[in-house]
């Protein structure tokens, strides 16, 4: 079992930056691949970007591709999106989420663990 809590979302100007946490508990996160996600107001959940358990592998969805970066720190249970470049039609709620096996997805369905989202909204 792990529970995971975002954070680090706000209120930025086009063109800014944000680092979004997701903090993990439970044992073995390390063996976790994790997912970005994203929902904006009346759409489904977006890909944003994936890691592997190892940190060794990423993925970034084309929309955030050149200005997004996923990272992690085992250690600290820690994985992080950080955001640059930022739109207006970045705005929505940012979701982590986590797999225990297997490569990393790009479906919501791929994954079992979900934290509860941080808002991040990006103002023209």
């Amino acid at each position: 079992q792990v529970q995971l809590v975002e954070s680090g979302g706000g209120l930025v100007q086009a063109g800014g930056s944000l680092r979004l946490s997701c903090a993990a508990s439970g044992r073995s996160f390390s063996s976790y691949a994790v997912g970005w996600f994203r929902r904006a107001p009346g759409k489904d959940r977006e890909f944003v970007a994936s890691i592997n358990w190892a940190g060794g592998s990423t993925y970034v969805s084309d929309s955030g591709k050149g200005r997004f970066t996923v990272s992690r720190d085992n250690a600290k249970n820690m994985v992080y999106l950080q955001m640059n470049s930022l739109k207006p039609e970045d705005t929505a709620v940012y979701l982590c989420a986590a797999k225990r096996f297997g490569p990393t997805g790009q479906v919501p369905s791929d994954y079992d663990y979900w934290g509860q989202g941080t808002q991040v909204t990006v103002s023209s």
